[in-house]
């Protein structure tokens, strides 16, 4: 169970992880995060670009499936069923507890899984203790509490370590 908090790629947003991208690394299931990685924490609802994104991935045939440790079960419920994919929730992240059990559902081994998050420390670690490749973004909506910036902060290094950094500077 390896120890990093390097992702294997980098990206402003999830609408620049095209299934072309996934589909040359072998991947057939990403599993994604949902607070600040598909939409800020206030977003209820799933917006048009997601929704394309996701109809994307799967007709290229990638499943998608939302591994949240968000402890508003309600919400990632209402959210999943807007986009008609499934979510493991109380994940436990950077467990690997959730991605398995994504994983184990949807009968798809690491070798062919992605994970998306925005957070190193959760996301990024539980893919790579998953043995799934690990890809982050950067925060929907910004880092906006005080915690949110520090931890954007000190994320830096890492991500400067990342092999692909598809990151467009502003």
């Amino acid at each position: 169970m390896p120890f990093s908090l390097i992702p294997s790629a980098l990206w402003n947003g999830y609408e620049e992880i095209t299934p072309a991208w996934l589909q040359q690394r072998g991947i057939t299931l990403l599993l994604s995060d949902l607070d600040y990685t598909l939409a800020p924490k206030y977003v209820r609802r799933p917006d048009l670009a997601l929704r394309e994104w996701i109809a994307a991935l799967h007709a290229a045939g990638i499943q998608c499936v939302i591994v949240s440790n968000n402890r508003s079960g309600r919400r990632v419920q209402e959210f999943c069923a807007d986009l008609g994919i499934p979510y493991q929730g109380h994940a436990g992240k950077p467990s690997p507890r959730g991605l398995e059990a994504a994983m184990a559902a949807s009968g798809i081994s690491p070798k062919h899984t992605a994970m998306v998050g925005d957070k190193l420390l959760t996301d990024v670690l539980a893919a790579n203790r998953s043995g799934v490749l690990a890809l982050m973004v950067e925060p929907r909506g910004g880092a906006v509490t005080l915690w949110q910036k520090v931890l954007h902060g000190l994320q830096a290094p890492f991500k400067a370590r990342c092999p692909e950094n598809m990151v467009k500077k502003s």
